[in-house]
């Protein structure tokens, strides 16, 4: 049976590309194939005459398969700033991204797909995050980076996914910070209050080996 996810986070650099990509490998380890997918990304490079993302080139690698960047990253923003302002001449499609998504679903058997931001960052004048979210219709990942004030901030993003009516497969939590000191206690915490299974503690690396951080999830 084919397997989908849509992660979030519960803000911009909170750990979701190092979780997608580990996500992406615990599948391979489970002998599935996966393709992953970032629809909308800012803060690009000219590579080759297009506009290429580092953190969509490094799921393109990861996936099992092979497929044409544009497929994988249809929206690709010079500017890191927010996909709206970054991509005011050249607006997110949700249109576009789904017909991509339609195709990429067929070639693997697990389709990963990061959003950018936080659940109701603004992909252009008029849909977030949280819309795009609905328009796949696929269970949600949301990533929590362990830091002070994650737990209001998780909180806060699982309520509002579960008032858009979506299914939430569990949540990942990113040890990122390296200087908090209370992972465990706030882990803790979040467990207690969040409705949905932990499905991983990603432990602080300064190098990420996806095939360690891979074998923390249970999903």
């Amino acid at each position: 049976m084919k397997q989908h996810y849509f992660v979030t986070g519960t803000d911009t650099n909170v750990g979701k590309t190092w979780a997608t990509l580990a996500l992406m490998t615990y599948f391979k380890q489970q002998n599935l194939s996966v393709i992953g997918m970032k629809p909308v990304a800012s803060g690009c490079e000219k590579i080759n005459g297009e506009w290429q993302n580092a953190d969509a080139l490094a799921i393109q690698k990861t996936s099992s398969k092979r497929v044409d960047y544009s497929l994988i990253n249809p929206f690709a923003y010079e500017l890191p700033i927010s996909p709206h302002l970054a991509g005011k001449d050249n607006p997110a499609n949700l249109d576009t991204i789904f017909a991509h998504f339609q195709t990429l679903q067929k070639l693997a058997d697990v389709l990963i797909v990061e959003g950018a931001g936080g659940w109701y960052a603004p992909l252009n004048e008029h849909e977030t995050i949280a819309d795009l979210a609905r328009k796949l219709n696929v269970p949600i990942i949301l990533v929590v980076s362990i830091k002070l004030g994650c737990i209001n901030h998780a909180q806060l993003t699982a309520e509002a996914i579960k008032n858009a009516g979506l299914d939430c497969a569990g949540w990942l939590a990113v040890c990122n910070d390296a200087d908090f000191d209370c992972v465990d206690l706030t882990i803790a915490s979040l467990v207690v209050r969040l409705r949905m299974p932990l499905l991983g503690i990603l432990p602080y690396s300064e190098h990420a080996d996806f095939a360690y951080l891979a074998q923390q999830i249970t999903l």
